[in-house]
């Protein structure tokens, strides 16, 4: 499959970001738009970011696509001068959907 077909593909995201647990709250508060304005995105098929339950300074995102190009369209921009500073470390890893089916 040609990199070019790969941008329109259904695409998925799971990152966490680790902060410090003092900060958790604050960061999460700062991500709400961020959330509002994913989710008002016609491609965006889900969008959470939430406070990790047993790590107290983790903060996981999931982030469901129409496609990889509409990812980009969206993320243009990246994170905050601030959120990346709170940032102690993060992992991001997207995925090309092959095929989906609905469990319910």
């Amino acid at each position: 499959m040609s990199p070019l077909s790969l941008r329109y593909r259904p695409s998925a995201r799971c990152d966490y970001i680790v902060v410090e647990p003092q900060q958790w709250e604050d960061n999460l508060a700062d991500c709400l738009h961020i959330i509002e304005l994913a989710r008002r995105t016609p491609a965006c098929l889900g969008f959470v970011i939430s406070a990790d339950l047993l790590d107290a300074g983790r903060i996981n995102v999931f982030e469901r696509w129409e496609s990889r190009m509409a990812v980009e369209a969206f993320r243009s921009s990246g994170p905050s001068d601030t959120q990346r500073v709170a940032m102690l470390t993060a992992s991001v890893a997207e995925y090309d959907v092959a095929d989906v089916r609905s469990l319910i």
